[in-house]
């Protein structure tokens, strides 16, 4: 089996203790992910895999083998911007930029989860299936991504413009 990252075929680590950013960041020379606390608590390694959003930190590279793996890098190119990391520059979401790649990867799944009905912390009924983008909702679905430089209010302003979501402030 291989990895697919980026939509390329990558043969896994011959060492099976390699976490997925290490791989990713070491292996594949994909440097966008980025190694924040390496505990998992700041988000700042988040890629998707298969979609969903993972702390590539706590998950190890086999774990990922058979399954899509996108980064930042994956996502666009310096020439063409996907939507979200154009709306970051547009609403300063980003500021040293260490984080960005993480809360990109991160609202793209984020965007897909509200859209599926998946409820939040702060979802007001659960068995609602069509669930307002409120700012409370946004932020509470974000929380696992932190930003040392406090650009939360950018990054959510870009999430809201890049996906039209209409909230209710």
């Amino acid at each position: 089996m291989a990895l697919i990252v980026n939509g390329i075929e990558a043969p896994p680590p011959a060492d099976p203790r390699v976490s997925l950013a290490d791989y990713l960041r070491d292996h594949r020379h994909l440097t966008g992910t980025k190694i924040g606390c390496n505990q998992g608590a700041c988000g700042a390694c988040t890629v998707l895999v298969d979609g969903t959003r993972m702390l590539s930190c706590l998950m190890l590279a086999v774990q990922a083998d058979g399954r899509s793996v996108t980064t930042i890098e994956g996502l666009g190119t310096p020439e063409a911007l996907h939507p979200l990391q154009a709306a970051f520059v547009e609403h300063d979401g980003l500021q040293c930029g260490y984080c960005t790649p993480g809360q990109i990867c991160s609202a793209v799944a984020m965007v897909e989860e509200l859209r599926r009905g998946m409820p939040s912390h702060v979802t007001g009924d659960v068995g609602e299936t069509t669930i307002a983008p409120t700012r409370e909702e946004l932020r509470e679905r974000m929380s696992g991504n932190l930003c040392r430089c406090g650009a939360h209010n950018g990054i959510i302003a870009a999430i809201e413009d890049a996906f039209g979501l209409e909230t209710a402030a």
